[in-house]
């Protein structure tokens, strides 16, 4: 496990990764698939050796904002387990959560505030009207293309306010192939290097700093300008 502080300066639906199919997929233009909320957290604690290690960093990083929290952006907020995270961090923030499946926010709806407000949304539609104080997402991005992740970041910048952060928390392709522990699965898993990620969180704007990694996982801070 190795640990980076240091700012970047290059210039170049939460599923688990590698989770198979549920027995009754949703169909759709874009292939998505949803799975059984109740079963969802044993399912990645399995496919994510590290998962519990990384929401714990998610919610560390949140809570070293700068300037107040009032609002926040969960992208693929699935059952709400990260979302809880963060407000424990911020327990006077109002939250939107966003995920494709209305199964798992209606399973987040029984863990997360009342007032609370769930958006069933992809990663690829307009994101909800800011400004916001934080934006959180964990195990999502990396169903997005590289082209679509880049887009993603530019979209999360314009919603953050000057000085806002974007807490990113995902499997990542290593740099050394012994460290790959995740398993993923080529139709719908499509993660990227960490540096490709930095360069584009930079070129939108962004401070970004990886807070945490380990093997294929990793946390990144990404404070707007």
């Amino acid at each position: 496990m190795s640990t980076e502080t240091e700012p970047a300066t290059t210039t170049a639906s939460t599923q688990p990764p590698g989770a198979p199919a549920a027995a009754n997929p949703a169909a759709g233009a874009a292939g998505q698939f949803h799975f059984d909320p109740d079963s969802y957290l044993e399912l990645v604690l399995a496919e994510v050796p590290g998962y519990a290690r990384l929401q714990d960093e998610v919610g560390a990083a949140a809570a070293t904002t700068r300037g107040p929290v009032t609002r926040v952006l969960d992208l693929g907020a699935g059952t709400g387990e990260t979302s809880r995270r963060v407000l424990a961090a911020h327990p006077g923030a109002s939250l939107v959560a966003l995920d494709e499946s209305e199964p798992m926010l209606a399973a987040a709806r029984r863990a997360l505030p009342a007032d609370a407000e769930l958006v069933v949304g992809r990663l690829e539609d307009p994101l909800p009207a800011g400004p916001f104080d934080l934006v959180v997402s964990a195990l999502a991005v990396h169903h997005l293309h590289a082209a679509g992740k880049a887009d993603l970041f530019r979209r999360v910048a314009d919603v953050l306010r000057p000085g806002g952060r974007f807490v990113l928390a995902d499997v990542v392709v290593p740099e050394e192939p012994v460290d790959v522990v995740t398993r993923v699965c080529a139709d719908h898993d499509r993660p990227s290097s960490l540096l490709d990620q930095l360069s584009w969180l930079v070129d939108v704007g962004f401070a970004a700093t990886v807070r945490w990694r380990e093997r294929d996982l990793a946390v990144v801070t990404a404070d707007r300008h």
